[in-house]
């Protein structure tokens, strides 16, 4: 409603979202879907005081003319800032009891609350607009996908369980007693199987189901994702697709800017070197380096760092640029962080010179090195004078955690990150194989069903921990919003790289009898991606927990609070599944 509607009589419903009451005079916003419109009644009118005594969140159904506002008391940032409308009747649709969280407010509240009235959370501006943005962004999805002569199918959601992943949900089968259905962490071998069927473009907003752990960026139960796969393609045709989208879309629904439309390509162990981590945010321009050469040095004189070597211990380095006029207590509110996050600190020192202009590191820590050694640490780091470093060193199974985290607070509290970009990557070139420190069990560190790299008649296996995979994540402002690889469609070759990773030819044929039958007649080379839905409206409602942009989430504890999930069942329903119940002792 705007002001093409002035001097008419209409008919307007909504929920009683605020009242102002100026004596004389009652302003009522009055919300629906699409948003505010402002309502005044007189004094004078019989309606006056039931209405006045009416609680917020009332839906009621008014009926009056709509009036111009005067210049001063218009309100340029909603559509209907220019009208209001004067009340002659009204007429309540739906009653409220006391609300137990504000609607008219998008201040923080208590986390049990907000999901167990999850429909009240729901009017609230901010998170109804992302549900809103979600929507929209899905349609938007769709029609690119289709532009782009992708088909959309639906996979089933009872299937079979996966050795491999996360833990299944499991549903019990009424007519086969004993069994059990799970639903689908994803239709990876679904989508497989289309391409195998003979349809070359297939895509779904699929919903998948892992019994995990909730985290800020992983919902607890279920989310959705892109789901794609190709036929006769090769990783580049797949990143074509992906980044034609991705661009597309968020163009489409941010104002800002895209720092790379076409994404680099960083190769696994080159994003562990340089930032640390398998997920970079490149929008931060801190590098890190391994300086731990330097210390087995004789001039070089920190014995902290050089024991620490000496049992396969890493020195990695930050530098930060032109820091050298930054105050005292910026470096050591930083080495505090790292301490508060249960570490040693990080060491830190600053290159300048002396009145000789002899190379010196200023700092706690800088006096241990020669000028030698400084040279050789501003060789290897790229440093200049005024530039600062920050060290740590620990087993290279801390060591990237820690500096991972420091990149990302030094820059925080630098401000050099570029809040106003998206910055998308490829991480490619995983290995296949990982080795269990534990068990010493080598295991899929991917997807198990990708292809190798190299010849598949002449691959070297003897070597299973050095073969790389065609595996590739797409990385946007260190969020992992998908992984995904060409597929290993040569049954012989999947039977021999799952035998090192411990199955028999018996068990793969059991486990994925439906994969491995079908690759056995006639399956072309294919390969997809299964981008996060909710992970990239995350990204585009500038929102950092999954819950803001997830309409029905559970809580920490994967529960619906609102629906009282989970919940039990009566002895009937058991036995009617052919189940027991085994309550916990307490």
């Amino acid at each position: 409603m705007n002001k093409k509607h002035f001097d008419k009589s209409v008919l307007l419903s909504g929920w009683v979202h605020k009242k102002r009451d100026h004596g004389n005079l009652l302003f009522i916003d009055l919300r629906d879907n699409f948003g505010v419109t402002q309502c005044i009644i007189d004094k004078n009118n019989i309606n006056f005081s039931r209405l006045e005594k009416i609680p917020l969140e009332t839906v009621i159904k008014v009926e009056g003319i709509v009036l111009k506002r005067s210049n001063e008391t218009i309100n340029k940032d909603i559509p209907t800032g220019e009208i209001e409308i004067n009340v002659h009747s009204f007429e309540v649709l739906g009653k409220t009891r006391e609300l137990p969280l504000p609607v008219f407010s998008d201040q923080e509240y208590a986390e049990e609350i907000r999901l167990k009235y999850r429909f009240l959370d729901l009017r609230r501006k901010k998170i109804h607009n992302n549900i809103i943005l979600r929507s929209k962004v899905i349609s938007f999805i769709r029609k690119e996908m289709e532009k782009l002569g992708f088909n959309e199918f639906q996979t089933p959601i009872l299937t079979s369980s996966s050795p491999e992943g996360a833990r299944d949900f499991l549903v019990p089968s009424r007519l086969n007693p004993g069994k059990f259905y799970a639903l689908p962490q994803a239709p990876q071998q679904f989508k497989q199987l289309i391409m195998i069927s003979g349809f070359d473009k297939y895509f779904q907003i699929a919903p998948c189901f892992r019994d995990e752990d909730a985290r800020a960026d992983r919902s607890p139960g279920e989310f959705y994702q892109l789901d794609i796969e190709m036929s006769f393609v090769e990783q580049d045709d797949v990143f074509d697709v992906v980044e034609k989208l991705m661009v597309n879309l968020f163009k489409n629904f941010s104002e800002k800017n895209i720092m790379f439309e076409k994404f680099p390509r960083i190769p696994f162990e080159e994003s562990m070197s340089k930032y640390a981590t398998d997920k970079p945010d490149l929008r931060n321009p801190l590098l890190i380096y391994d300086i731990s050469e330097i210390f087995k040095r004789d001039d070089v004189k920190f014995e902290i760092f050089k024991k620490l070597i000496k049992s396969d211990s890493l020195v990695k380095a930050i530098i930060t640029k032109k820091t050298n006029s930054k105050p005292r207590s910026f470096f050591d509110n930083i080495d505090k962080w790292a301490k508060d996050q249960g570490w040693n600190g990080l060491a830190y020192f600053t290159i300048e010179k002396d009145d000789n202009e002899k190379l010196i590191g200023k700092g706690p820590v800088g006096k241990f090195f020669s000028e030698m050694a400084l040279q050789e640490i501003m060789k290897i780091t790229n440093a200049d004078i005024g530039d600062s470093i920050f060290m740590s060193c620990s087993k290279k199974s801390d060591i990237y955690e820690i500096m991972s985290k420091s990149r990302d607070k030094i820059a925080q509290d630098l401000e050099i990150i570029d809040k106003n970009s998206f910055a998308f990557c490829w991480i490619t070139d995983f290995p296949i194989f990982e080795l269990d420190k534990e068990t010493s069990r080598i295991n899929f560190s991917h997807n198990p069903f990708s292809m190798p790299q190299g010849d598949p008649n002449n691959l070297d296996l003897s070597k299973p921990l050095e073969l790389k995979a065609y595996q590739y994540d797409i990385v946007c402002n260190g969020v992992e919003l998908s992984s995904g690889a060409i597929r290993n469609h040569i049954p012989d070759l999947m039977y021999k790289l799952f035998e090192i990773a411990g199955y028999s030819k018996k068990a793969v044929d059991e486990k994925f009898s439906g994969m491995i039958n079908a690759l056995s007649y006639g399956a072309p080379p294919h390969g997809g991606i299964a981008p996060g839905i909710d992970r990239i409206v995350m990204l585009l409602a500038n929102e950092k927990n999954i819950r803001e942009v997830t309409m029905f989430p559970m809580n920490q504890n994967a529960q619906d609070l609102m629906m009282n999930a989970p919940s039990e069942i009566s002895e009937s329903q058991l036995k009617e599944l052919s189940l027991k119940s085994l309550n916990k002792k307490n």
